[in-house]
């Protein structure tokens, strides 16, 4: 049996474990950081952010009406369908939408990527990657860092801001930052914007577009021209700014969802997922909720169940305990989903086993005497 790491450490008001994917920190009464920010919302005023909000709707605004007022990036999910109901209907601007297609839509999302457009009015370019090139990144990624979809993460974060630079379009909307809303990185008061460092240290892992140029695999700088971020100069040259909606807007997922869908006909997955209880997340990647999401458990010890129950603990929407069951119930799924990636990438399910168990953390991740790998669980945490 293999020397054991310390206890796990659990967020005593959500679920999430001290081994987060996310910054954490745990206060004097072992309250995470993330709920922290959360608890935030409740002395905001949010009128006043509005406000501020409509002011720099204003400053951006297209005045002899000769460019786009904004540029929003999106997948159709029920975030970017909110963010473009949100800058049309409420602020009155026209904005370019912009979609990194990285060939994982599941039918239900492509129909909603569809239909936003015509909903809402708006131009909408779609750029999709050569679906070769992505198979080799899929599989290069998993290897490298064990993330079979960092083309994505970096592709969302990368060619609409290569676009609006392109187009001189100075202003990108975002939805919520992720890193706040989950574990508190930045207080609500901080009024965040989107930087290059951001996209680089955490939704790139630290990664770039010439990390993924591979003779031997046949990835050359030509394909992937669409992960280059814009260079600094260019960047000031228009004076770019990304802000963040949630900064802005009280953002609750579970309400927006509903209003989407009532108002303006967006659809939500069509049957569960394994992973997770909720049903409108990740439709735009068939392999997120899945194959990446089994991932994080492989590394940090919890997935997308703990996720989508934190949240909706600090929504009111669940209690703790009814949390602790989604997590029992999800986060160790091996789903299904995993077949359809290997065999989409070419390698067997014993490869893919042996590549995965090279990530676990050990600060998360032992084996027991035999052989097994095991960890803390939230279910155990009152147990000495």
């Amino acid at each position: 049996m293999e020397k054991r790491p310390p206890k796990m450490k659990y967020c005593k008001k959500c679920v999430y474990p001290s081994s987060s994917a996310v910054p954490l920190a745990f206060d004097e009464n072992g309250k995470c950081s993330g709920c922290k920010a959360s608890e935030q919302k409740r002395d905001i005023d949010w009128d006043k952010r509005l406000e501020l909000l409509k002011k720099i709707a204003e400053k951006y605004r297209s005045k002899d009406g000769s460019n786009y007022d904004c540029l929003i990036p999106v997948s159709g999910g029920k975030d970017s369908y909110f963010q473009t109901y949100f800058v049309t209907k409420v602020l009155g601007l026209r904005p370019l939408l912009v979609t990194y297609h990285g060939n994982n839509y599941i039918d239900v999302a492509e129909r909603n990527l569809a239909r936003m457009r015509k909903v809402f009015n708006v131009d909408h370019i779609i750029f999709k990657p050569s679906e070769e090139i992505l198979k080799k990144l899929n599989l290069k990624c998993f290897k490298l860092m064990g993330d079979m979809n960092w083309h994505n993460h970096c592709g969302i974060f990368t060619y609409p801001v290569q676009i609006a630079v392109k187009m001189k379009i100075p202003l990108i909307i975002w939805g919520e930052h992720g890193y706040t809303d989950l574990g508190g990185m930045y207080s609500m008061n901080d009024m965040i914007e989107m930087t290059r460092k951001y996209r680089t240290e955490h939704a790139c892992r630290g990664y770039d577009w010439f990390d993924m140029v591979d003779e031997e695999l046949g990835i050359t700088k030509q394909d992937v021209l669409w992960a280059k971020y814009p260079t600094d100069e260019e960047l000031e040259e228009l004076d770019v700014r990304g802000i963040y909606l949630g900064m802005f807007v009280p953002w609750d997922a579970n309400v927006h969802a509903k209003k989407m869908m009532k108002e303006y006909g967006w659809e939500t997955s069509d049957e569960p997922f394994e992973r997770t209880y909720r049903q409108f997340s990740n439709l735009d990647d068939m392999h997120e909720n899945g194959a990446h999401d089994y991932m994080k458990y492989i590394k940090f010890g919890y997935g997308r169940g703990t996720d989508h129950s934190c949240k909706d603990i600090r929504a009111g929407h669940m209690t703790r305990e009814e949390g602790i069951e989604k997590v029992k119930q999800y986060d160790h799924v091996k789903s299904k989903d995993i077949q359809r990636w290997i065999k989409y990438v070419g390698i067997t399910e014993e490869e893919f086993d042996k590549i995965a168990d090279t990530f676990r953390d050990p600060n998360v991740w032992w084996k027991n005497e035999k052989g097994e790998w095991v960890k803390d669980n939230l279910w155990d945490e009152d147990e000495e």
